[in-house]
């Protein structure tokens, strides 16, 4: 990456910033949970690279950075000073119950390493609406206000409901509607290669 981006490289790379690379990071991302929920095993390596090559491009950029510069090894001290603070069951002498105290223990050493103003903060506004949705919730229910939904109301709200119904049950929203989306287009699929006349 640093061959690409230096003079005699690669002009494309050369030409880009962290803005116009940052919709590449979300399609990637996008791909590697398509290889996870359905790809071989060499789908899945290839896809772990490709969004590895978008956290080494970003930090190759950050390099370059004319007051505050930082590069890869810095993106993997702070990674790894994360991981020891929020893991101290693990790398201190915390006691848990199970993953649901750990869970909660994570969510508790964040909000003090991080100044919020609001339980949302953080939260991205480019998420999925469904996956915002189960966050938000997650949220709202850890700061002592949980989502009651209303009867008879619209299909906003209604959505809303099942998401809560998702989140209290322990399922990723996202992901069990990704797989009935699936379920439904392999069957349609089927019934199309089974239809009269359906090419061979």
């Amino acid at each position: 990456m640093d061959r690409l981006r230096s003079p005699g490289g690669c002009p494309w790379d050369a030409e880009q910033t962290h803005e116009s690379l940052a919709r590449h990071a979300i399609e990637e991302a996008y791909e590697l949970a398509d290889a996870i929920e359905g790809g071989t095993r060499e789908d899945l390596r290839e896809e772990l690279g490709d969004v590895l090559l978008q956290v080494v491009f970003h930090a190759r950029l950050a390099q370059e950075h004319p007051t505050d510069p930082f590069g890869i090894d810095d993106v993997a001290a702070t990674l790894t000073d994360k991981l020891v603070a929020r893991h101290p069951h693990v790398f201190g002498d915390v006691s848990v119950s199970g993953a649901d105290e750990v869970h909660a223990n994570w969510e508790r050493i964040k909000g003090e390493a991080k100044t919020r103003a609001s339980v949302f903060d953080g939260i991205p506004a480019a998420l999925p609406a469904l996956q915002r949705a189960q966050k938000v919730l997650s949220r709202a229910g850890s700061a002592g206000v949980p989502y009651r939904a209303e009867a008879g109301v619209g299909v906003g709200p209604s959505l809303l409901a099942i998401v809560a119904r998702a989140e209290a049950e322990g399922v990723d929203a996202e992901g069990a509607l990704r797989e009935a989306v699936r379920s439904l287009e392999l069957a349609v699929r089927e019934a199309e290669a089974n239809r009269p006349g359906a090419a061979s």
